[in-house]
């Protein structure tokens, strides 16, 4: 059986401003990790932030995004924004570029993004972007959480790539 990853290469996921906000990690590259500046946390203005990606593989038929915090002092983590339904031809997500996607549900039960704010002396906090690349366009009713995405595209998953930020109060 052939993976469906032979002869692909990796998707560089990065934020448009360059480091700004995570610089992009790759299994060849490690880099200092970058802070989240303050807008786009809840103590802040709160909007997402800008995000572009190139390298998808040729049979992307679908992308899908989701933001998590595994450090949460909670049981599965806090996942901040939950967007799918992006068609392979976006290359980027502008700042408050992800509504005219298909949103799902985030750890405050809403729809959409929330920034980051960890509990106040809880320590650096890791914000995990993950990009996912899918055989197949899905047609998934708004509205999904985290989890249940991940298990819609489970089979579907050719491809994935990571931006790693951190944050602390």
């Amino acid at each position: 059986m052939r993976s469906k990853l032979e002869g692909v290469s990796y998707i560089s996921l990065q934020n448009s401003r360059f480091a700004e906000i995570c610089p992009y990690i790759s299994e060849q590259q490690s880099a200092p990790l970058e802070h989240i500046p303050k807008r786009y946390t809840s103590e802040g203005e709160n909007i997402t932030p800008p995000l572009e990606w190139s390298g998808l593989p040729p049979l992307t038929q679908q992308l899908a995004l989701i933001c998590h915090d595994p450090d949460a002092p909670l049981p599965h983590g806090f996942t901040h924004w939950v967007i799918y339904g992006i068609p392979p031809s976006v290359s980027q997500l502008a700042e408050v570029g992800g509504s005219k996607f298909t949103e799902g549900i985030n750890s405050s039960d809403k729809l959409g993004y929330t920034g980051p704010e960890p509990p106040v002396g809880h320590g650096r906090h890791h914000y995990y972007f993950w990009l996912y690349a899918l055989d197949k366009a899905l047609d998934l009713k708004p509205g999904l959480n985290r989890e249940q995405l991940l298990d819609a595209i489970a089979d579907h998953v050719i491809e994935q790539a990571r931006l790693v930020g951190i944050y602390e109060r």
